[in-house]
Formats: C-alpha cells, structure tokens, sequence
C-alpha cells in the first residue's frame, strides 16, 4: 500500500485529495471520497456560512473520518467560512485564489491543518511562512481557474523550494499521473476531473456526459487576455462565443470578467450545455466511466503501486 507523510499529517489512508470544485464538491461526494480513504473536500465557493454548515453537517452524517473545505479567498464571504471551518474543527481547509495568512492563526488554533493551493514557487514559499503544513502545487492542466506553469515544471521546483509535504495537481486522472507525480517529489496527489463521474457525485448528468465524450483536445483557456482570471473549460458554444468576445478590441477586463457570471451554475445545477462553462482538465479525454468513489480512489492508488513496482525494469 502507497503511503505518505500527507496520510500522517491528515489521517487519511490513500494519500489522494478530491478537488474543492464550486457546485460540484458537496457533503456527499466529500463524504464518499473520505470512506474510501482519501480526503474529500467540501467547496464553499462563493455561499455564505449557511450553506457551509448544511454540507459540513451532510458530510459528518455520512463519515466518520477526516474531510477538508476549499475557500475560495477572493469570495465576498471568505471572512463568515473562515470562522464557520474554524467553530466547525473541520480537521482540513485548502484554500485558493490568494493567501490564507489573514485567518491562518485562528485555524491553527482550532486544530486546522491548513493546504494552500498554488500555482507557482513563490506562492508555495509564503505559504509556509503563513503556517502552511503542506501545499498544493496545481499545474496549469487543471480544470477551472489555472496559472501559467504545468505540472511537469511547478511541482518538482515547489518541492526543492519548501520543506512540508507536496500535493501534485493538474492533468493527474490515473494510476500513471500519480506514480509521475510522486517521482517527481510530491507525497500525494489531488484529482478533480476524475472525481467528477464518481457515482456519488451529483453534478448535473449533462456535465458528466461531457466530460465522458471529451478527447484529449476538448478543453480551451478563457481568460487569458488580461490575466488573472484564467479558466480552462470544455469547448461548447458558451466558451467558443467567450474567447470570440474577450479579443474584440472593443472589450475590456471587466467586460471578461462579467462574462462567466453564472456560467458555472448553468452547467452544473441546470445542465445548459449550450450556455454553462464546463470546467474540466486535460486529462478529461481519459476519463471514460462512471465509478464509485471508492473505485476511483482505490483503483489509482493500486495502478501507481502496481507501476512504482516494476519500474525496475527500465533500470539497468
């Protein structure tokens, strides 16, 4: 069995994170991912406290073991989930979109092992001087919002660069991406893609079929022209009448960033497919069932020792 100092560190059995994905990533599917020995992640994404705590307490009804929550730090109501994870103890918060250290002290405080997602070295350094026990490195390969580096390049110059255990993200969907991704030093690995046919996830069925039919030229990058704001999607008609938009010579940054606004939910919770962006990553084209979570998290864990095993062969 593949273990990590990340089991350790999160009480976990597989070291394999489920990603934080908006309107996606609920107490049930958290639930789901935790029983079968990884860390399931709640997103709180851009709801208040309420909500948090409805799927806090969805998750604790159907696990007993560990689970995490993502915050998204650029969220208007990033300040109420931070005390809401806080008076929770929820054992695990990742966070995205900026730094953590404005609440790091009071989760510290409240037994919260705390994982920055980030996406470059620099990132990666002050969150360990914030208090970070381990960080994310996510490639740009990921679905959603992305930065500039892939996984290939971020994650081995994140591990030479701290001292606390790393997370690989970004293009990682099988046994294969997590055998390359500890080989490149991370201690575990954390798949959002791939999580979003498990049976136990209840994102809209249109989606999932989405991401079932995508190739390994499916997705595209909105957001580049003015930086910041990147997301990698499936093409569909929304994300093709996205990037004819943003480089009109007329449209300006804010006119890009309005474009999304809800676009996330039409897809998930409607299943528009003509007007919902449907984030996903590249390794989408290797996505091709539907799977239990338990199927999922054990199925890659098993391939990736089955693989580090016999890698001796390549070795004279």
């Amino acid at each position: 069995m593949i273990k990590s100092p990340i089991c350790e560190l999160c009480g976990i059995e597989y070291p394999v994170f489920q990603g934080g994905m908006a309107w996606i990533s609920d107490g049930a599917l958290a639930a789901a991912v935790s029983n079968a020995g990884g860390l399931g992640i709640i997103s709180a994404m851009n709801a208040g406290a309420d909500y948090l705590r409805r799927e806090i307490a969805a998750a604790r009804a159907l696990t007993d073991k560990p689970f995490g929550v993502n915050i998204m730090l650029m969220s208007p109501h990033a300040d109420e989930v931070a005390k809401v994870v806080a008076e929770e103890s929820v054992p695990v918060v990742t966070t995205g979109a900026g730094s953590p250290s404005k609440y790091t002290e009071e989760w510290l405080a409240a037994g919260i092992v705390v994982i920055p997602v980030v996406a470059s070295v620099a990132s990666a350094k002050l969150a360990v001087r914030s208090g970070a026990a381990a960080v994310v490195a996510e490639g740009q390969e990921s679905g959603g919002h992305i930065g500039e580096l892939t996984t290939m390049a971020l994650v081995p110059q994140v591990c030479d660069a701290v001292d606390v255990p790393v997370i690989a993200a970004g293009g990682i969907g099988d046994g294969r991406g997590m055998a390359a991704a500890l080989m490149l030093g991370a201690c575990g690995v954390q798949m959002g893609t791939r999580f979003l046919v498990a049976k136990e996830c209840g994102v809209h069925k249109n989606y999932k079929d989405m991401v079932l039919r995508a190739s390994d030229i499916s997705t595209v990058t909105t957001g580049r022209r003015f930086g910041g704001n990147t997301c990698r999607c499936i093409k569909n008609s929304f994300a093709r009448d996205f990037l004819k938009r943003e480089y009109l010579p007329e449209t300006t940054a804010e006119d890009v960033a309005n474009l999304g606004v809800g676009a996330l939910y039409r897809a998930a919770v409607e299943g528009d497919t003509k007007t919902g962006c449907f984030l996903a990553g590249q390794i989408s084209g290797m996505v091709n069932k539907e799977e239990t979570a338990e199927e999922i998290v054990r199925g890659v864990c098993a391939e990736c020792e089955l693989i580090l095993n016999g890698s001796g062969k390549w070795v004279r």
